[in-house]
């Protein structure tokens, strides 16, 4: 989770919204990704999307079957759905998504159990894990001011 909180770092440093992924498979990095909304002008290029993006370049696939992803908040339910569709063993996250609303970030307020419920794949979710360091991001992020909410 530190190098996904790393990652969230790089990127408010950067000027883009505080969140940071990485995904591990077989104990290896396979990538890393913060949130480039701001700077691609995307909606879609959260860090969980990013990060799914380059583990497929680099392993020539879109199957990501037994890969971890350790998200510093919660997915949001495209995040959640993408990695469902890449077929994503686990979801490891910190902050939730109600941390991110109340940041100021216009989440759906649809938590990522929720969906693993109606998912008949349900994908193995540990929650609220390195929960009170992720959730300093947003407190970091809002302190530099360098970008805003969407």
């Amino acid at each position: 989770m530190q190098l996904a909180i790393d990652e969230a770092l790089k990127g408010i440093e950067q000027g883009q919204a505080p969140f940071g992924c990485v995904l591990i498979k077989d104990g290896k990095l396979i990538a890393r990704a913060h949130n480039t909304v701001w700077q691609a002008r995307d909606p879609i290029a959260h860090a969980e999307i990013n990060a799914i993006r380059l583990a497929c370049a680099q392993l020539g696939t879109i199957d990501l079957s037994g890969v971890e992803m350790f998200c510093t908040c919660e997915p949001c339910p495209m995040c959640y759905s993408a990695a469902h569709w890449a077929k994503i063993s686990r979801i490891i996250f910190g902050a939730r998504i109600e941390d991110a609303r109340n940041a100021g970030f216009n989440e759906l307020p649809i938590p990522a159990e929720m969906l693993n419920k109606l998912n008949p794949k349900s994908i193995d979710i540990i929650t609220e894990f390195y929960a009170d360091e992720c959730r300093q991001i947003f407190d970091i992020w809002k302190q530099k001011g360098l970008s805003s909410p969407y």
